[in-house]
């Protein structure tokens, strides 16, 4: 696993809070049986998880895993929460999968292999806990191809510091385009690719994103990384932080994040 780029900061962990399988899994629920067993990889605060495995009813079962044991607490938490006794956490790392070979139906990751030094063996991993007759499930964001109106210099600059800081951390931020190529290098070949967005252009909307973005600028792992690599001074961290609530108070603003989506067919 790279540095994670994000981190857990509290204004990460209330967006992705805010993930529902609906407006970050849509590719992946007509695939969804009930009774099939699902993996989790990387799973954060369990949102998505926990409305997978609500899919797959009480004779299904779910595992959701992530590296970090604090996160996985509130995520297990939410699963108690809703009743879902078919879920529980581990913590496990993806390039050595704590599970026999064949074990699920289901193996998903979102927004995980942008932040891997090799998503390419994190994928051979997770095809080998994969059944014959099962599917794969990735979806990550594209950076470079992220799209806003009005264009502000301080996001201009917020977006090439991302990437940097990403990469310094081991990652690739613009992964939604490669999910092919790396499957293809994973000698994944029956693969159905497919894009989606998430689209933040309401008042309430446009106020939520900013906010998320601007905390998270000067506080996450994001900015500490920034600022240890010599990235960024907390001058121009402060700077770029203040565009984003000047970006959100256009009348006319608008955001857009592109992803891709892989669906792989295990024989």
């Amino acid at each position: 696993m790279a540095g994670y780029t994000h981190g857990h900061h509290a204004a990460v962990l209330r967006s992705h809070r805010t993930r529902t399988a609906a407006n970050s899994a849509a590719y992946l629920l007509p695939e969804l049986r009930p009774g099939h067993r699902l993996l989790d990889v990387g799973c954060g605060p369990g949102t998505i998880t926990a409305d997978l495995a609500e899919l797959l009813g009480p004779t299904g079962r779910a595992i959701g895993i992530d590296p970090s044991a604090e996160v996985l607490a509130q995520a297990a938490a939410l699963a108690a929460e809703r009743g879902l006794e078919q879920l529980s956490f581990e913590v496990a790392d993806v390039y050595r999968l704590p599970y026999a070979d064949a074990s699920f139906d289901v193996v998903h990751a979102h927004q995980v292999l942008q932040h891997l030094a090799d998503p390419v063996a994190a994928l051979r991993e997770m095809r080998r806990v994969t059944a014959p007759g099962g599917v794969i499930a990735v979806r990550d964001a594209d950076y470079a191809a992220m799209a806003w109106h009005p264009q502000l210099p301080e996001l201009d600059d917020w977006l090439a510091l991302y990437r940097r800081t990403a990469r310094a951390c081991g990652g690739e931020p613009d992964a939604g385009r490669r999910l092919l190529s790396w499957a293809h290098a994973a000698g994944l070949t029956e693969a159905r690719p497919s894009s989606s967005t998430w689209t933040y252009a309401t008042e309430d909307e446009r106020a939520w994103w900013s906010e998320s973005w601007a905390e998270r600028t000067l506080r996450s792992n994001t900015a500490a990384t920034a600022l240890a690599e010599g990235l960024a001074t907390p001058a121009e961290l402060a700077r770029i932080a203040a565009g984003w609530p000047r970006w959100a108070a256009h009348p006319d603003a608008w955001f857009a994040v592109l992803h891709g989506e892989l669906l792989v067919s295990v024989s």
